[in-house]
């Protein structure tokens, strides 16, 4: 799938101008072939067309330069160019990555779009100076030989793009020579098809305590990002000596003026994409609370309440009866029923459940967010762990109504999947493809914690709290007999890209929360425990528990899909 060509011949100088040969690191690919997706529009087409120019995504590279190997390899980059460039597609800067990773990185090689842009584009094209321009001069940022009397002919030198006026510079460039790289070989773009960028999840850092021999490099991700943001991932990076980060970025990202989104899948390439990547859910074999669907949860007895009246109203299969749109102004809320029923409903249906699809664009729609909502009926109670000790809590974290997620990233350019977001209470992570684990050809498994329904990329204990103290609230994840298979038993509930191809089900417009306000005394509970310590441990636990989200204690019940923030934003990185 991805190629590397290394010049396994050349040499790496460290910092300290120490020699070494530079290994190509594994390259990594799914678990099984990529197949042919159906032909529509230009999902999988290998090009995104942003409006006045087209994209190509590069996965070939040649080693350029890497950093001191003879510290902590867990911290050394290797700096790559991009090669097997396609006629008429220039560079917009170079790729660097975590030695100890696998190569599976890219970036973004660009051309003008030589057609008339159609009317569905945002920009007006006549008498536009062209959109692609090569930099008019190189500046040194940074090389481990600055502070020397002379450049030595070994090491890595980054140069910074000086862009023409009204262009951005998209990225670097990394030469293991002091001469400046020639001016064609890499472009920059005009300004207005870029967009700013962020720096984010430091990569390296040398200090020294003078500035100019400092040396930095961050990721970067744009910031106009979400189902509606436009900013689109060039796959560059940020580097600096000694610059503050409050200043404006000297590089851009690009834009995505082509409002059509051509390379979105449609819907039988959704269906296709479920299919083969959906993930196997596996929920804790202690599990109490488990999923169900949306329809046996209304159909089993749960019951719609109005602000100021003490009798409940049935709900109908569909959700039809629940009131739409709005926001959450406490005027309605769900609940269990009062009577024998409620607690056969907590316990969920698991041949009932299925995941919840919510599919959006993602970096400007060159990635496609698959999200997948799986409805728990009840929310067990915390476990508190302090050190060796678990202390299982009676009402710490209970509430009606869990909704949780986790999304899919998949890259249009090909169609392959990218990342998982893994969604753990008020917060969660992105794991990349490499570090998932798989159970069928390229469908990952998720593993959804005991009572809290967290996910998490493996098994084991994980801390909600501090885990370098083993003090915290526990999140349990297991393999188990009790799963859910999201490319079988699936709802695509949303899609608002494609217009009318997707109906809304009426409960997903349901803005207010789906369980009640639980007032109970968690003070006192958490207060008793918290006596029981040990004294150098008190004051700790006190600040501990202050620091965790408002829903573990049950205050409020929890809204739906459509209300949580990642719904039009980007997940929490």
């Amino acid at each position: 799938m991805h190629e590397l060509e290394m010049l396994i011949a050349s040499k790496c100088f460290c910092w300290n101008s120490i020699t070494q040969i530079q290994s190509p690191p594994p390259i990594f690919s799914l678990p099984a072939p990529i197949p042919q997706w159906s032909q529509g529009q230009g999902f999988a087409s290998g090009f995104v067309n942003l409006g006045e120019i087209e994209v190509f995504k590069v996965t070939r590279f040649e080693f350029i330069w890497s950093s001191n190997a003879i510290l902590d390899t867990k911290k050394v980059l290797t700096f790559y160019k991009p090669v097997g460039i396609p006629d008429s597609f220039h560079i917009l800067g170079h790729y660097c990555q975590p030695t100890d990773k696998p190569l599976r990185g890219f970036v973004l090689v660009a051309r003008e779009v030589e057609d008339r842009l159609p009317k569905t584009t945002d920009i007006d094209n006549h008498n536009k100076i062209p959109p692609l321009r090569n930099p008019l001069d190189f500046e040194l940022v940074w090389s481990p030989n600055v502070g020397s009397l002379e450049f030595t002919s070994v090491g890595g030198y980054f140069w910074l793009p000086q862009p023409p006026e009204g262009y951005k510079a998209l990225g670097y460039m990394v030469t293991n020579k002091p001469d400046k790289p020639k001016l064609d070989e890499m472009c920059c773009v005009r300004a207005d098809l870029t967009d700013e960028c962020d720096p984010y999840c430091l990569m390296l850092s040398s200090s020294s305590g003078t500035p100019e021999l400092s040396f930095q490099v961050w990721n970067l991700r744009p910031c106009d990002r979400g189902m509606l943001g436009k900013g689109v991932s060039v796959g560059t990076f940020f580097c600096s000596s000694g610059l503050n980060l409050g200043d404006e970025l000297p590089i851009a990202c690009l834009k995505n003026l082509n409002s059509s989104l051509p390379a979105m899948p449609n819907m039988q390439q959704i269906h296709a994409l479920i299919n083969h990547y959906g993930p196997t859910v596996f929920f804790h074999p202690e599990e109490v609370y488990l999923p169900s669907s949306v329809a046996w949860f209304f159909n089993n007895g749960a019951m719609l309440y109005r602000k100021g009246t003490s009798t409940g109203e049935g709900i109908d299969t569909a959700g039809s009866n629940l009131p739409g749109g709005g926001t959450n102004d406490g005027q309605f809320w769900i609940d269990l029923p009062s009577d024998d029923r409620k607690n056969f409903i907590k316990r969920g249906d698991l041949k009932s459940a299925r995941l919840y699809v919510h599919v959006k664009p993602a970096l400007g729609g060159t990635f496609t967010d698959i999200a997948m909502w799986v409805f728990c009926p009840f929310n067990g109670p915390a476990t508190l762990k302090v050190g060796i000790t678990n202390i299982p809590l009676s009402k710490v974290g209970e509430h009606v109504g869990d909704w949780e997620h986790f999304t899919l990233r998949i890259c249009n350019f090909n169609g392959e999947l990218y990342s998982i977001y893994f969604s753990q209470h008020s917060g969660g992570e992105w794991v990349d493809a490499h570090d998932l684990e798989y159970i069928d050809g390229n469908k990952a498994i998720v593993y959804s914690s005991k009572c809290g329904h967290a996910s998490y990329p493996h098994p084991g204990t994980y801390i909600q709290g501090s885990s370098k103290l083993g003090v915290g609230i526990r999140n349990d994840a297991a393999h188990s007999s009790f799963y859910v298979d999201s490319s079988i038993w699936y709802e695509i509930v949303a899609a608002e890209y494609l217009g009318d191809v997707v109906t809304e089900p009426q409960w997903l417009q349901f803005m207010r929360e789906w369980g009640p306000k639980i007032v109970y005394d968690s003070k006192a509970e958490l207060d008793k425990i918290i006596n029981s310590l040990p004294l150098m441990l008190q004051c700790s636990m006190k600040n501990l528990l202050n620091k965790f989200p408002m829903e573990l204690y049950g205050e409020e019940g929890p809204t739906g899909p459509k209300e949580k923030n990642n719904w039009l934003q980007d997940e929490r990185w």
